[in-house]
Parts: C-alpha cells; sequence; structure tokens
C-alpha cells in the first residue's frame, strides 16, 4: 500500500532538508523537496536507529523482558533495528539453541531484531561456540555479560570470527580485578562505604585484545565503553588503521559517579566513573574515536532493582529514553554535538559497521521515525512499553518525542496525541 509523507524535515545524505516522501511495497519509492512551504513547527524524518547492543532476555527470562516488548519498547524510541545479545537460557551458542530465539523473533518482534552469538559454549569461556552453523544468522559474536578471560580462548575466537567474516563485539573486564565491586572505584564508593570496580577491569582486557588484533586482523568492536583509558587505547589502535569500533552508551556521557544514589537504578556494567571519564568519552565522540552509541539496554524485574547498588541486578533499561536525552543534552543545551552528528551515531554508523542498512533514499527499506523535536516531558518509567523500569534518569526533562515509527513500510509505533 503506497503512502506518502509530506512536508517534514527529512534527513537526507547527512543534512536535513524540507521534503515529502513516497512509500510501497515496504520500501522508499522516492525522497524530493517539499512541494509546499513547511509548517512551523514540522515534524523530522530520521532514519529508524540501530541499536548494536540490547538484552531482550528471551528466551529464559522472559520475566523481565520479551522479545515483544522489548521491540516495542525499541519502536517506541525511533529504533527499527536491535541487535540482541546472548545471555540466554539457552544461550545462541550452537545452531539448535539459537533456533529457540530465532523463532521467537519470527513470531514476535515489530521491528529487525538481529540476534548475537555467543562467542563460547554457554559464554563459560571454556570452549569455542559452535560459530560456523550460526554465522548465517547472526549479526556477530559476543559473550556480552561475561569478559572471555583466556587469550588463548579469545585468539582462536578471533581466528575463526575472521574466517567467517564476522565481528567480535567483547564485553570486556578482567574477573579477577572485580573484587565484589558493585560501582567504580572512585571517591564516592569510597566516601560512601561501598566496594568498587577499578577502570583497568575494563581497559586492561581492551589491551589485551587489540594486541590480538594486531596478530589476527579480525574485525573488532569494543561494547560499553566508559573510561578515559579505554578511549586513548582506542584513539592509538586506529591512528595504526587496525579494524576496530567502540560505543558507549548514554549514561557514560550524560552521568559521573557524582550523581549516584544508593538505587538500584543507578547500578550498571560498567558503572558510571569520575568526571574525567566522561570528559573523554565526550571528546572522543566528537573526534570520532568512539564510532556509535548503543543503550545497553538491559531490563530487570522491579524486586531485582530494589535492593539498592549493593543488592541489586545490573543494568538499567535506555531504548525510550536515548535518543531524547542525548538530544537536549548534547545538542540543545550543551551544543557539544549537532544533530545530524547525534543521528548519524545512532543511525547509519553502526548500521553500516554491523553490514546493516539506515538511510532515507530511494530502494531503502522503508525503516524511519518521525519527531517532534519541540515537545517537552519528563521521563516517566512507568510510561515505557519495556517490562523493565530502571533508568537513573527518572523526572528528567527532555525535548524530543517519538510520533510514529515505520519499519518495512509498517506503522509499529504511534504515539497518542
Amino acid at each position: 500500500m503506497q503512502r506518502t509523507i509530506s512536508g517534514v524535515m527529512a534527513f537526507v545524505e547527512g543534512r536535513f532538508v524540507p521534503s515529502d516522501m513516497i512509500i510501497d511495497d515496504g520500501r522508499i519509492v522516492s525522497v524530493s523537496p517539499a512541494a509546499k512551504p513547511l509548517s512551523a513547527p514540522s515534524l523530522y524524518a530520521m532514519p529508524g536507529f540501530t541499536d548494536v547492543h540490547v538484552h531482550l532476555r528471551e528466551p529464559g527470562f522472559s520475566y523481565k523482558e520479551t522479545i515483544r516488548t522489548g521491540a516495542l519498547a525499541a519502536a517506541r524510541g525511533g529504533y527499527t533495528t536491535v541487535c540482541a545479545m546472548p545471555n540466554l537460557n539457552p544461550v545462541p551458542d550452537s545452531a539448535a539453541h539459537l533456533r529457540a530465539q530465532l523463532d521467537i523473533i519470527e513470531r514476535d518482534a515489530a521491528i529487525d531484531v538481529r540476534p548475537y552469538g555467543a562467542i563460547t559454549v554457554g559464554e563459560a569461556g571454556e570452549a569455542l561456540s559452535d560459530m560456523d552453523d550460526m554465522a548465517g544468522n547472526v549479526v556477530a559474536f559476543s559473550d556480552d555479560g561475561h569478559g572471555v578471560q583466556s587469550d588463548a580462548m579469545m585468539r582462536t575466537a578471533m581466528e575463526k570470527a575472521k574466517s567467517l567474516g564476522k565481528l567480535i563485539a567483547a564485553h570486556c573486564e578482567d574477573n579477577r580485578l572485580l573484587h565484589g565491586g558493585c560501582i567504580h572505584d572512585g571517591a564516592w564508593a569510597r566516601a560512601h562505604g561501598f566496594k568498587g570496580i577499578c577502570s583497568e577491569s575494563e581497559w586492561g582486557q581492551i589491551a589485551r585484545d587489540l594486541e590480538l588484533v594486531r596478530e589476527t586482523g579480525c574485525g573488532y568492536h569494543v561494547c560499553h565503553i566508559s573510561t578515559k583509558e579505554s578511549v586513548a587505547l582506542i584513539r592509538k589502535a586506529k591512528a595504526e588503521e587496525l579494524n576496530v569500533s567502540c560505543e558507549t552508551a548514554p549514561h557514560y556521557l550524560l552521568l559521573t559517579e557524582e550523581d549516584l544514589q544508593d538505587e538500584g537504578r543507578f547500578k550498571m556494567n560498567p558503572p558510571v566513573r569520575e568526571r574525567a571519564d566522561r570528559e573523554a568519552l565526550l571528546e572522543g565522540l566528537m573526534d570520532g574515536t568512539i564510532d556509535m552509541i548503543a543503550t545497553d539496554h538491559a531490563p530487570h524485574s522491579a524486586e531485582e532493582k530494589a535492593r539498592g547498588l549493593a543488592g541489586s541486578a545490573m543494568g538499567i533499561v535506555g531504548l525510550e529514553t536515548a535518543f531524547p536525552l542525548l538530544y537536549t543534552n548534547l545538542v540543545k543545551k550543551q551544543k557539544l554535538i549537532t544533530l545530524e552528528k547525534l543521528v548519524h551515531l545512532m543511525s547509519a554508523a553502526p548500521a553500516r559497521r554491523f553490514g546493516l542498512e539506515s538511510a532515507l533514499r530511494p530502494g531503502a527499506p522503508a525503516n524511519l521515525a518521525l519527531w517532534d523535536l519541540d515537545a517537552e516531558y519528563a521521563i516517566d518509567p512507568n510510561a515505557f512499553a519495556s517490562m523493565g523500569r530502571a533508568t537513573p534518569f527518572a523526572g528528567w526533562k527532555v525535548n524530543g518525542a517519538c510520533v510514529e515509527t515505520i519499519c518495512h513500510g509498517m506503522t509499529v509505533w504511534r504515539m497518542n496525541r
């Protein structure tokens, strides 16, 4: 069925231009200059965002989130593609285990959900998963939630991934340096009597993996970086022209340990760190060291997040708040990046790195979202489509509301207005 979207500011070839769009049979037929002057304020048409780091919890943990609710939350946040991490039950470490997840995606997902395959069997770090049999149905390989502790195992995984033309997306965490910590090992932890997680537990494993990338030539992506040392290591690796990329998340760009409260909604892994780390991440975002923004959307039950910093599960939700938070704070208030740069970081950049597509152009899939950037409201977790409610941003005032999300030409989210 053909549809015309008239009089929008469309993101075309890296800039916003007044446009009319025609969609037919799930694809964009044309994007042309607007036939009539735009009314003010007008809607902004953006490519559907791509999040390469989400936890949809199904199969195995559907009391936290389901593929149906997680995909709807993504659509509400303007995403049309998400990549689902493999810390599930069963872990997708073989074609048979992966099939359990693929069947649910096919049945319940309102948007494109691309699963990861695990690097190791059961994400236990002891034996390589059946990467050959999964390669055709996964976006990349990751043991997210767990760092691969063995140098030899990571080297073997990189060699296999390279032979299959797939990325390794690494959760970098050295278990020897955790010491039961729950937040960043900094001044706030010491002042309030909490065990801390040191920065080296992250950047030390990144440094190890980059040496392995030099040996193997594997395409390598670092998940959720949070430290200034991580930024420096990746910047150096890119200067050497290694095949590396990385992501960070909104909470690392907007929060520091100074914002912590003894509530589960402030607990995530890696933790938010010091002001110098946040400043380094922002610099890395602006100079291109950091390639993309992902949410690490990680829902848990209310009970699991009600035990304070020490006792709560690690992880917060983010799909429904990422763009409004970043637009309001980094673009509108601080003017650190442009709107165009933010859209690139959340759409074309992650899609390109992971072999996906995100663009408003003739012939492309009609995956887009319409945004009212003048809308102003306070973040209300009770209004989330996600089953998860834990966010450190509850009550924050933001601009930018997703009015409609279209995936393959079908409306998958529409705001009640």
